[in-house]
């Protein structure tokens, strides 16, 4: 599974921002796929993340409420709507690809097989 995220740039605190991950492949109906952010100097987090074959949702209590991901079976893409942007949202942001029938706490860590490369979001004034 090769994944590609386009997406990212600059916005302002309270912008908006739609994040893409285009995935080729074998994905699998049983799979799950996420994004997951990097800070400068900070660990990888989780952000959200989806069932690809039910399209049931998780998310990072930091993000619950303003980000929204969902999915697209005909394009193969992972997109993840950003509203209410914060300084603190800044990051490298990543799309995951879990293979299998993850359960949730799987999918809320960091154990996917296939990352993508990123894009940059940063939120500043």
């Amino acid at each position: 599974v090769q994944l590609q995220a386009s997406g990212g740039g600059l916005a302002q605190p309270g912008g908006s921002l739609r994040l893409v991950c285009a995935a080729s492949g074998n994905i699998g109906s049983n799979s799950g796929m996420g994004w997951f952010r990097q800070a400068p100097g900070k660990e990888r987090e989780f952000v959200a993340a989806i069932k690809w074959n039910f399209g049931s949702t998780y998310y990072a209590k930091s993000v619950k409420g303003r980000f929204t991901i969902s999915r697209d079976k005909t394009t193969n893409t992972v997109s993840l709507q950003m509203n209410n942007l914060k300084p603190e949202d800044t990051g490298v942001y990543l799309c995951a690809h879990k293979e299998g029938a993850p359960i949730v706490s799987t999918l809320m860590s960091l154990a996917y097989e296939y990352w993508g490369q990123g894009t940059q979001v940063t939120v500043s004034s």
